[in-house]
């Protein structure tokens, strides 16, 4: 009897650390992101077909959610550049509560054949989630910052802007989502805004179909260019 339980006990003993491992390894990867390659046709100051691709990556520690994002498009015809931009957005968050949370964001626009060659604002604010269930996400945001703006004419302005943002995600069944992203910058000579729709379809694994249309607005831009601007867009993406 006494050697059954000391066999019993040893065995327990072995097996602790492989249930501790096992329990370590539960743990969510902390890195999560996709990268997105896709064919993209534009209206506006630009019209032509062109390759975009994005890169979206989030870290998430504690209270702590660092998410950057990085975009390019680019567009020739008759080996003639007729299409070029890219942004680059870094947001951090810290959880209030399990429903407020601050941020600070910077974020970074250059096209080439817009109504700005290059815009650049950082924000600092106050989010909220309302709303989440096992179909729904909604998020709402406001903040306060400043931007610089410099038009193709290289003549450039600084203002004081108040932000507002609104994340919406609809997963409408097991391997489709809907998702609504708006932004909208208000400062004293331009108010920039940007609506993002799109529709993602899970292939196989990781990979899925997204379809997408933006449309960019500046309320006030440099005589000879147009203030919208719309893309539409058929990308492969990859979650990992």
């Amino acid at each position: 009897m006494r050697f059954r339980n000391l066999f019993v006990s040893a065995v327990l003993c072995a097996a602790t650390p492989g249930f501790a491992a096992e329990e370590a390894e539960e743990k969510p990867d902390p890195l999560s992101g996709s990268i997105k390659v896709g064919y993209l046709s534009t209206t506006g100051n630009t019209k032509t077909t062109s390759l975009n691709s994005s890169a979206n990556t989030k870290y998430e520690t504690g209270r702590w959610q660092h998410d950057l994002y990085l975009a390019a498009i680019q567009a020739s015809e008759e080996e003639k550049t007729t299409a070029e931009s890219y942004e680059l957005r870094l947001t951090s968050g810290w959880d209030v509560t399990e429903k407020d949370f601050v941020f600070g964001r910077l974020n970074w626009r250059k096209d080439r054949f817009g109504g700005f060659d290059t815009q650049f604002s950082q924000t600092l604010g106050y989010g909220r989630k309302l709303l989440e269930t096992g179909a729904h996400a909604l998020n709402l945001d406001l903040g306060a910052g400043a931007r610089r703006s410099e038009d193709q004419n290289g003549v450039s302005e600084s203002e004081t802007i108040l932000t507002g943002g609104m994340d919406y995600k609809w997963q409408f069944s097991e391997t489709a989502e809907f998702s609504q992203v708006i932004a909208v910058e208000v400062g004293d000579d331009n108010t920039f805004s940007e609506s993002v729709s799109s529709v993602k379809t899970t292939l196989i694994g990781a990979f899925a179909l997204v379809l997408s249309y933006t449309v960019r607005n500046n309320s006030d831009v440099p005589a000879g260019t147009e203030k919208t601007d719309t893309r539409t867009g058929i990308s492969l993406q990859y979650d990992f």
